[in-house]
Formats: structure tokens, C-alpha cells, sequence
């Protein structure tokens, strides 16, 4: 089988060109090519599928082999694998698990459109956000030297949240205009370089608290952009912009 890797912000996918239907979706496999020791090595698994009346169809698995959500930053470098297959030029139209997205890509720089969310729930002084995937996020200080792995498996498999999962995201503001994220993520079960749907839901919550447009985020991997309409306590045109990168392809055996 050929495959591609990609990387947005140093969250990284194995990308597989499905549109012959032929990859077996089968969950031991999908963990087996993702591990990074006896597989190819990456946070999650796309599949670029035909779907009617859209450029394409975009099917995502955690590293864990199993059907997700949406990935924001696996968004974004599906449309970069879209755009070097050729299937469309500048601005394309794909339909994920959560619906359908626009997005754009200008010199390796990606924009995709994120669904609208229609509100931010409290837990304590903490908030929860589906963004494409559900989303905790918690304000903290020194985020370098903050235990992202202790704190965020205690969230993530708390009592309210174990039997879901949530994703959790710690973060310090840098600047009026600019945060800092670092991101737990269920499926992985460890924190990852970034996550697009985490930096949404964080700048979300900023843009909630300081009423300013567009957000500038950090993560581990790099630099992310995040703009947003707020009304209320909603939020619309939501995009999510940064870099997705081919890193290698090659091939591999199945059996």
C-alpha cells in the first residue's frame, strides 16, 4: 500500500488516497501502522474518500485505531495531500464527521473553515466546547513547566468524562492578542504537538474573555491563527490557519 505522511505543527497523519476503496478499515491495523515503533509512527490515520457533491470525503482514526471525531490540524493536511493529488485548485469544499468544511491553501499555508459553535459550558471556572470534537480548556500559569500528561489523563478520565473521553487543553496568555496551548488528546492518550480542534476551542474561549479577532496561538509544534465572529455566546466563520507540510511517502505491507 502507498501512503503519505503529513504533518500540521508537528501533529502528524498517515494520509491514504482511499477513493478506490480498497484500504481495510479494520481498527488492530489502523493502531498497528500508527505505532511509532512497529508501524510507520503518527497521531492518527486519514482516509481521502469520493463523496458526492464534495472535492472530497475526509475519514479520521486516533492512533488508538478508532473512528474519530473531527481533527482540525488532520484537516488542514488533508487538504494539502487534496491539493498535491490535484483534486481541486485554491479553495475546496469536503465533508467530515461533523459536517462540511471549507477551506483554502496559499504557499503551504492552510485555512479551513471549522463548524460554528453555538455555546461554551462551565465546568467551575473551566470551559467545555465541541468544536468537531469535544474540548476542555483550562487557564494556567508557566504552561512549560506544567504537567500536561498528570493533569490532563486525571480530566480526561474524571467521573464526568471517562466514558466519552474529552480532549484537554492548558493554556497561558502570552500577549493581549496571542496564547499558548498544549493538548491532551483522547485516542492518543498523551499530549501531542498540537491540536486543531483544541487551538479552536482555546482561542474561543480568549476571544470569549478579551472580545479581539483574530487569536495567535502556539503550541509545541509551531504557530497557528485562529479568527472567529462572536455573537453572544456563539460563534461563526470560524478558521483555523497554519502550515501542513508533506513530510515522506513510501509504501508498505499489509499482511
Amino acid at each position: 500500500m502507498e501512503f503519505y505522511k503529513y504533518q500540521g505543527t508537528g501533529n502528524d497523519f498517515i494520509m491514504i488516497d482511499n477513493r478506490d476503496g480498497q484500504f481495510p478499515k479494520d481498527k488492530n491495523l489502523v493502531e498497528k501502522l500508527c505505532d511509532r515503533r512497529f508501524g510507520i509512527g503518527a497521531d492518527g490515520l486519514i482516509l481521502l474518500e469520493n463523496e458526492d457533491h464534495y472535492d472530497f470525503k475526509m475519514v479520521y482514526y486516533n492512533s488508538d485505531g478508532g473512528e474519530s471525531t473531527m481533527c482540525g490540524n488532520g484537516g488542514r493536511c488533508l487538504v494539502a495531500f487534496a491539493f498535491f493529488l490535484d483534486l481541486f485548485e485554491g479553495r475546496c469544499t469536503f465533508v467530515a464527521a461533523d459536517g462540511e468544511h471549507e477551506a483554502e491553501i496559499h504557499n503551504g499555508i492552510v485555512k479551513l473553515k471549522m463548524i460554528d459553535v453555538d455555546m461554551i459550558s462551565y465546568d467551575g471556572e473551566d470551559a467545555v466546547l465541541n468544536t468537531g470534537s469535544p474540548h476542555y480548556v483550562k487557564y494556567v500559569e508557566d504552561i512549560g513547566h506544567y504537567n500536561v500528561s498528570a493533569e490532563g489523563y486525571a480530566i480526561r478520565n474524571s467521573e464526568t468524562y471517562k466514558e466519552n473521553g474529552i480532549n484537554v487543553n492548558f493554556v497561558e496568555k502570552l500577549n493581549d492578542d496571542e496564547i499558548f496551548v498544549r493538548t491532551y488528546e483522547r485516542g492518543v492518550e498523551e499530549e501531542t504537538y498540537s491540536c486543531g480542534t483544541g487551538v479552536t476551542a482555546s482561542a474561543l474561549t480568549f476571544i470569549q474573555k478579551n472580545h479581539l479577532n483574530p487569536v495567535k496561538v502556539q503550541t509545541l509544534g509551531g504557530p497557528l491563527k485562529v479568527y472567529a465572529e462572536k455573537t453572544g455566546n456563539s460563534f461563526t466563520q470560524i478558521w483555523l490557519e497554519g502550515p501542513a507540510k508533506q513530510v515522506f511517502k513510501g509504501k508498505i505491507d499489509l499482511l
